[in-house]
């Protein structure tokens, strides 16, 4: 299977994300684009009606993922044990430019999505002012190959051993049906095992957290959104953790980016509900 197939469904998403990350000051404007825009604009309303009764908003869901991933991954950097980080479907997230502009040659930063979106991504770095060192790149990569230059062990093999790695997916694996996962993260887990330590942070939602007549709504918008398939892949937390376990990872928690932990406004908390973070360790 092909992530090419997907690419068509998971684009819209890539440009209302940036959108969003650059309307609440998280990266450079020139990140987001007017498509971006337009989406933002057409799905107001109906976040607007969902807020004012006290439910979810995209809003919270991808503001709250991200500042739970932003706080794992920070706090693995400063540790010591990560000096490498790989974005799989990084889109127009400003996360890595964020990074390499905080840490500089001390952090190799490589965004990773397929060929048409990564063009558009280093256009819009290109804009802002970046990647402008080796150790900040964007590389053509499609997530489900299996061998060949876009694949998952071509990306890792330019890295160096001797550094720990993190490899993130966010806002991923719900357009992926769960065999397409668990693989993924098979071959994560094999490839991070070559590093001294290794780190995978992601974002993943749970069936038995979406069940709701209001969340399947707001799931069905999301999906006619994407213009594809929302996929949960897991009932509950116990059996997401075992399946990272199962796949190679010798540690995994899912957090609550709802939890107070990180300080997220209460009027996203609703949104940020549907959704965990995966932190999974070799």
């Amino acid at each position: 299977m092909s992530l090419r197939r997907t690419s068509a469904a998971i684009s819209p998403t890539a440009h209302y994300t940036g959108y969003v990350w650059a309307r609440h000051g998280i990266g450079p404007a020139g990140l987001a684009t007017r498509t971006g825009a337009v989406l933002y604009n057409g799905l107001r309303p109906a976040m607007a009606a969902s807020a004012a009764t006290g439910g979810p908003t995209l809003e919270g869901l991808l503001l709250g993922r991200h500042r739970a991933m932003d706080a794992l991954l920070t706090e693995a950097i400063e540790s010591g044990r990560i000096g490498q980080v790989v974005e799989i479907a990084a889109g127009l997230s400003p996360r890595g430019h964020q990074y390499a502009t905080t840490y500089g040659d001390k952090l190799t930063y490589v965004e990773a999505d397929l060929p048409g979106m990564a063009a558009l991504k280093r256009q819009a770095l290109a804009r802002v002012g970046g990647p402008g060192s080796a150790t900040h790149r964007v590389v053509d990569f499609d997530a489900l190959a299996t061998a060949g230059p876009h694949a998952l062990s071509s990306v890792m093999a330019q890295l160096d051993p001797t550094v720990g790695t993190a490899v993130i997916t966010e806002g991923l694996l719900n357009y992926l049906p769960t065999e397409a996962v668990t693989g993924l993260w098979a071959r994560l887990a094999t490839e991070l095992h070559r590093f001294p330590a290794g780190l995978y942070l992601s974002d993943l939602h749970l069936a038995g957290e979406n069940r709701s007549a209001a969340l399947t709504t707001f799931s069905t918008l999301l999906g006619a959104f994407v213009r594809g398939r929302i996929h949960f892949h897991f009932a509950d937390v116990a059996s997401a953790e075992q399946a990272l376990r199962d796949a190679g990872f010798r540690e995994a928690t899912l957090h609550r980016p709802d939890a107070e932990r990180w300080d997220l406004p209460p009027h996203l908390r609703a949104g940020a509900r549907l959704v965990r973070v995966v932190e999974a360790q070799i």
